[in-house]
């Protein structure tokens, strides 16, 4: 028999709670300071639900205005699934 876990979750991976250094880019969306990467999509998503940029039709699209299609590295639009890509692209790892 498999013992399960009480509570919510586990402790995750600890990769996605070391903080990262964000770019100038990244940073106009999401302040300067080192976050971890799960703060950083937290911070991403508030920025897209209050912009209303995920799209209307396809919910796992999302639009960009003009600091978020930076972001993109210029494309119009991209899935949800591409932003951690994104965010990859314009993170830095602090050792």
């Amino acid at each position: 028999m498999v013992k399960s876990k009480k509570g919510k979750g586990g402790a995750g991976n600890p990769a996605f709670m070391r903080p990262v250094q964000p770019d100038d880019v990244l940073g106009a969306i999401v302040g300067t300071d080192p976050l971890p990467r799960t703060q950083i999509t937290k911070k991403l998503w508030e920025y897209i639900h209050e912009n209303k940029l995920q799209d209307k039709k396809d919910k796992r699209r999302i639009n960009a205005n003009k600091t978020l299609k930076k972001f993109f590295g210029g494309k119009d639009s991209i899935t949800m699934f591409e932003m951690s890509k994104c965010v990859s692209a314009h993170v830095e790892k602090i050792d």
